[in-house]
């Protein structure tokens, strides 16, 4: 019977979120059935319901979704009955049940993000998976890679280190964001393209102030001149309606703890079919140039009760439907921005527009450093959010998620408010 459940897990008629939820989730979305998904949106009864199914404290608001989000109930209850499994036995039900579950997570991951399972690995977070290609690619001394400033810090470091170790060339633009115009940041990437360029490095959504890039045009840009293309996705996979094909880019890394709301330590990678077999793994493979996608799980013992438990996730996500969530939050961030953008002292460092962004917005009051605001807004009103120092950005990250409430938002521009009333800037 454990064997049966354990292989069966998320994904049948007996999975923790059909148990769960299946029940109040249909009427719930009965009810909001002839709405759009902008309408829908807008419906706190609907949202109510999806915002029981978490467990974050009431005694704080979270507002800092942006580095890594709570799991919903069902998640974390998987992840603890997976763990009680696997200790009854960890080298009988880890490596011979638990992980014969990889497959048909594969299987679903491949499903929402439009790809072919043959082309998705399960890793542990968007560093991992990143990091993997940049090493993996057979990048030679002079070979020059376009990046950003304002790239995550993991993988500046990653083609850093291969400049030290191997002589490749890293060049870094640098964007004053918030940008409303597509042309102009692919132009950007395009001037700075020479006859050595071999790769494009681009972040989805840049996680200091939620700009969206154009990664699509970018990529055909770029492939119109031999170049491949890298996207960090670590904010938009769970997030943004898409399907990574419809990127266009060569590689793609997650991380699945953001907006996803899988298990913390979390990940997925994805490589275009006809490259798998040109990036060698990070860890070793008795066949590295082998063009199976399983080459980059060797990580050894790994957590299965984690890994098992991204199915829930993915089964919540689907329940709700990425567009009809991708519109909610993006609402969520509009409601508070809108109220403090005319605010004086205030000012947003990120475009409104939804072309541009969806859940993270930058925020400043004059006279304040992001750290001072951001310890203002914890210690007087409790309301955790995330100073954000780095390159040309000053500013507090505000990201909130499906079970923010409007009146967690509220609370926010109040705070807010009465801060940029007392600044002396």
């Amino acid at each position: 019977m454990k064997q049966a459940a354990a292989l069966t897990g998320a994904f049948s008629a007996t999975s923790l979120f059909n148990l769960a939820h299946a029940e109040e989730w249909q009427s719930a979305g009965k009810k909001i059935a002839h709405l759009t998904d902008m309408q829908a949106a807008e419906d706190e009864d609907y949202w109510s319901v999806i915002q029981r199914s978490y467990s974050v404290n009431s005694n704080i608001i979270i507002l800092n979704n942006g580095g890594v989000s709570p799991s919903p109930l069902v998640v974390q209850q998987a992840v603890e009955r997976y763990n009680q499994l696997s200790n009854e036995g960890p080298s009988y039900y880890m490596w011979r049940i638990l992980d014969q579950g990889r497959e048909p997570l594969r299987d679903k991951l491949a499903l929402l993000a439009g790809a072919s399972p043959e082309e998705i690995a399960v890793d542990r977070n968007a560093t991992e998976a990143l990091n993997t290609i940049i090493y993996g690619l057979p990048l030679v001394k002079g070979d020059e890679v376009i990046g950003t400033k304002q790239d995550y810090p993991h993988m500046v470091s990653a083609y850093r280190q291969r400049a030290l170790r191997e002589g490749i060339v890293y060049k870094q633009l640098s964007f004053d964001f918030p940008i409303e115009n597509d042309e102009q940041i692919v132009k950007a990437y395009e001037d700075a393209i020479t006859p050595k360029t071999k790769l494009i490095h681009v972040t989805h959504i840049i996680n200091w102030v939620g700009q969206i890039m154009p990664v699509r045009k970018i990529a055909d840009m770029a492939h119109a001149r031999g170049i491949e293309v890298i996207c960090d996705g670590a904010h938009t996979f769970g997030l943004l309606d898409y399907k990574i094909p419809d990127l266009h880019c060569d590689y793609f890394g997650t991380s699945l703890h953001k907006f996803l709301s899988a298990p913390i330590g979390s990940g997925m990678m994805w490589i275009k079919k006809d490259k798998i077999s040109k990036v060698w793994p990070l860890l070793c493979d008795d066949n590295p140039n082998s063009g199976d996608i399983r080459k980059f799980e060797n990580i050894g013992t790994r957590s299965f009760p984690i890994e098992q438990g991204i199915g829930e996730a993915v089964n919540f996500q689907n329940a709700i439907g990425s567009k009809r969530k991708e519109e909610r939050i993006r609402y969520l961030k509009n409601y508070w921005a809108t109220k403090v953008q005319h605010i004086p002292k205030v000012k947003l460092h990120t475009s409104l527009k939804p072309e541009y962004s969806c859940a993270i917005c930058g925020v400043s009051v004059d006279g304040m450093t992001p750290a001072e605001l951001d310890g203002a807004l914890f210690n007087q009103y409790k309301i955790h959010v995330v100073g954000i120092n780095y390159e040309n950005i000053h500013c507090v990250r505000i990201t909130p998620h499906v079970y923010t409430t409007l009146n967690d938002l509220d609370k926010l521009v109040k705070a807010i408010t009465e801060i940029a009333a007392k600044s002396k800037g």
